[in-house]
């Protein structure tokens, strides 16, 4: 694992490749303005980074990373919306083409859903409420496959969560108008980290299959 002085060497090779040898992708970004296509909802999890999974570049996504890659339904209580103000920034501002919700094996906010992370002391206090956002998809998931083992109700209900938050994005009136003029296409993705797949829902089958 990194730490601090890893981070820091690895920033000058940053410097060294993109301020140096590639100095013009950045000029251009700092000219221009970022304008990217696509808007990524990802988890926190140190291991599922959209820029890496995907290959990407400075300035080819707009990411916005929380615990579970979920997105909230619309409301304005007048509570803090961090995930809502990045959607609401990339569709309306940024006029993204697309919105992913990229989900993942083993992802730590299901298995806290699922009450296979137990928290002491007070922990949790954020953690829990927010996964709340996921809880439709733990019930579907536990009635559906009562007897399953705990491995395939976390990958199922991963992947109901996924599909919750594909919903969600729905209740947003920006995101309906843009939809609903073929302007925006959402897309819902799964990262299976243990065999090296990347999923796509369709909606029509209600399946997650491999994309190629």
């Amino acid at each position: 694992m990194r730490d601090i002085a890893d981070l820091v060497a690895g920033f000058q090779r940053f410097r060294e490749r993109y301020f140096g040898n590639e100095r013009a992708l950045f000029d251009k970004l700092i000219q221009k303005g970022q304008a990217p296509k696509v808007m990524v909802i990802a988890c926190c999890d140190a291991r599922v980074d959209p820029a890496i999974v995907l290959d990407c570049d400075p300035g080819d996504l707009f990411v916005v990373r929380n615990v579970a890659n979920l997105v909230p339904p619309h409301e304005t209580s007048g509570h803090y919306h961090g995930t809502s103000a990045a959607l609401e920034f990339a569709v309306t501002c940024l006029q993204v083409e697309h919105v992913i919700v990229l989900g993942h094996a083993q992802c730590g906010g299901i298995r806290a859903l699922l009450g296979d992370i137990r928290f002491e002391d007070g922990a949790g206090q954020f953690i829990q409420p927010w996964m709340t956002i996921a809880r439709e998809a733990r019930e579907r998931v536990q009635a559906q496959m009562p007897s399953a083992s705990r491995e395939s109700q976390a990958r199922a209900c991963e992947q109901a969560a996924v599909r919750v938050s594909l919903r969600n994005l729905l209740s947003f009136p920006f995101v309906q108008r843009r939809t609903g003029a073929g302007k925006l296409t959402l897309h819902g993705w799964y990262f299976d980290l243990e065999q090296g797949e990347l999923l796509r829902y369709d909606a029509a089958t209600e399946r997650f299959d491999v994309l190629n």
